[in-house]
């Protein structure tokens, strides 16, 4: 039995495995924000010719249905089919990513001015060749030459010693001996090897991204953002951490991000024409779920009660166990994790963001999947995950997309006649909605009256935007010929749902410590999302806190820029454990206030306006 895709290649396909899992075993992958569950509704195809079974048409309009349409992931095949697969049900890695400006972040960085103490240091050894008067063996010629530079104790592996006596002979014995912070001996190199590089890693659920970095002087020498491959088995943690306990899993999530890095390193070793034995030390930063991924661990008691990682304060471990193509015995540090939810990223981004520095109480939020918020200053620091959801990566929305070419970032609708204006990323033609363009889109249908403070749209207006389908109203932002973009009052419900988790766990944490929002002074936003975020359009829709827009601050990968900052500097290591130390983590899911708050937050703005009150003018017909 086959698969045919048509302008495409057969496959042999199994009646009992779905079209989705077949495609997958043979390399291409579909867009499944559910990890192939049947409840998202993306991984559409046509079937052309032949029988097949399918068990679930949710997401479906009866056309779709009439015209072959089928989830590919609830679809068996009983005889040789030919199916389409449509343009945005593909699944490309790799292609360009928007990951934010950043602008000023390594300006931002440079400014720190961190005090070069990487995790590897190198120390240049002139050795006086051994004589049959001067006897001693090569290992106690390099400790006699330690100690003349003032260091002792040094360490020496068995494979450094296997190494090492060639190197010395083979160098004349005038060498850079390489060696950690904690004086373990890593290897032995040439006089022209000096320099040596390091890596800083973000490891997000959406994306990797790494710098590579020159450890004597501190610059940045190239960098590379590539997806995660982990997507192909869904777009949230949950939906990966469930994949995992599959048979096999665990090492397959693991592989998919170690070649995802390792697909990066490959160019940036070539194109800058060094070793990858130079490139001896390195720091990793994520999400509690994504490291945990990354070195092998199994991630399962994150999502059951009581909500445990395995780990949250990681040893350095070497690259060769993480099976990273640089020098095998670099030591590679993890950010330090703080709970199930708040992982080495969010301790990075406090890091980047100078908070725990500072007397003034601010705001540290991480808007993603996750939905991570601190609040505190340089006394105390407590932090919580609002389990937000991906629909801001476009997870759960009908045309929802992450913010790549041709996303809808922007959106303006004309309150009279309601025309609509977009703004695309890459000014592409428009193919689908990020997050910053939901959150325009439903703060600019609120102010024109198309929706109602409960975010359903109102029926009765003089235009052909809003139209009535089987699954509800719907409206209309982009039609270019049978091509439409739209925008569900389930797409208006999800992005609801997130912005009040966003703004409840705000909330609950400030009351946690007795303060109101009066008290905060800054508000910290981080990840790449953010730097297409208007900040007035997200206060409109009650996902932000109604302040002065000049109290905001965008810090782009506040992850990278933490990671960045720990492989130059000891004490900003240091420093970093310390705030995770210092980190109060609060579970909502046990949070007496937050049900309430989250309710009350459901609305648009919230149920209380006066919590809003630059927006009791604009809002007041609508109320």
């Amino acid at each position: 039995m086959e698969i045919r895709i048509r302008n495409g290649k057969s496959i042999a396909a199994d009646p009992g495995r779905s079209v989705y899992q077949t495609l997958r075993d043979n390399g291409i992958y579909l867009v499944a924000s559910c990890g192939g569950k049947g409840v998202c509704g993306k991984c559409r195809v046509k079937v052309i010719e032949g029988k097949y079974r399918t068990e679930s048409a949710a997401k479906l309009k009866k056309k779709d249905i009439g015209d072959k349409v089928v989830l590919a992931c609830t679809t068996f095949p009983e005889e040789d089919v030919l199916i389409e697969i449509p343009e945005d049900s593909k699944l490309v890695i790799g292609d360009k990513i928007a990951v934010g400006k950043s602008k000023g972040l390594l300006e931002f960085l440079r400014a720190e001015e961190p005090s070069l103490t990487p995790m590897v240091r190198k120390i240049q050894l002139t050795l006086t060749p051994p004589t049959i008067e001067d006897n001693l063996s090569d290992l106690e010629r390099i400790r006699r030459a330690l100690a003349e530079n003032q260091i002792n104790g040094m360490r020496f592996s068995h494979g450094f010693v296997q190494h090492m006596a060639k190197a010395l002979r083979d160098h004349d014995w005038s060498v850079y001996l390489t060696h950690t912070e904690n004086l373990e001996a890593i290897s032995v190199v040439s006089p022209e090897r000096a320099r040596h590089y390091g890596l800083a890693v973000d490891i997000g659920t959406t994306t990797v991204v790494v710098y590579l970095v020159d450890c004597t002087d501190g610059t940045l020498v190239d960098s590379g953002v590539t997806y995660n491959s982990q997507m192909r088995h869904g777009d949230d943690v949950i939906t990966r951490i469930i994949h995992a306990t599959e048979g096999g899993a665990l090492t397959e999530l693991r592989n998919a991000v170690v070649n995802d890095l390792n697909g990066l390193l490959s160019p940036m070793i070539e194109r800058n024409r060094i070793s990858r034995d130079d490139i001896d030390c390195a720091v990793m930063s994520g999400n509690t779920t994504m490291v945990q991924l990354f070195w092998g661990i199994d991630p399962a008691s994150i999502r059951e009660e009581p909500y445990i990682p395995t780990v949250n304060d990681y040893p350095v471990w070497m690259a060769g166990t993480a099976k990273v193509h640089i020098n095998q015995q670099a030591p590679v540090y993890t950010m330090p994790c703080v709970g199930s939810y708040v992982g080495g990223d969010i301790t990075s981004g406090v890091l980047a963001s100078k908070m725990h520095r500072n007397p003034e109480v601010a705001l540290f939020m991480d808007i993603g999947t996750n939905g991570e918020i601190v609040v505190g200053n340089n006394e105390w620091l407590i932090t919580a995950a609002t389990s937000a959801g991906p629909c801001f990566e476009g997870s759960g929305i009908r045309y929802g997309m992450r913010a790549t070419d041709g996303a809808i970032e922007s959106v303006k609708i004309d309150p009279v006649t309601f025309d609509v204006e977009l703004g695309v990323i890459g000014d592409a033609p428009p193919v689908g909605i990020c997050g910053s363009g939901m959150i325009d889109a439903i703060s600019e249908l609120f102010f024109a009256g198309m929706i109602d403070q409960k975010g359903k749209f109102v029926r009765d207006l003089n235009t052909d935007r809003i139209r009535i389908e089987d699954e509800g109203p719907e409206f209309i932002l982009h039609r270019s010929g049978e091509r439409e973009i739209i925008l569900t009052e389930a797409d208006i419900e999800n992005i609801l749902r997130a912005k009040a988790a966003i703004y409840a766990g705000m909330s609950v944490l400030l009351k946690e410590v007795g303060l109101s929002l009066d008290i905060v002074e800054r508000i910290y936003i981080a990840g790449g999302f953010g730097n297409y975020l208007n900040i007035e359009k997200a206060i409109m829709i009650g996902m932000l806190p109604d302040m002065p827009k000049e109290k905001f601050s965008f810090i782009g990968n506040s992850s990278i820029a933490g990671a960045y900052l720990c492989l130059l500097s000891e004490k900003m290591r240091r420093e970093a454990e310390e705030i995770a130390r210092k980190m109060t983590y609060v579970e909502l899911s046990v949070s007496r206030g937050f049900m309430d708050e989250y309710m009350s937050a459901l609305f648009l703005p919230h149920t209380n306006i006066d919590l809003f009150p630059s927006l009791k003018d604009k809002y007041g017909t609508q109320q």
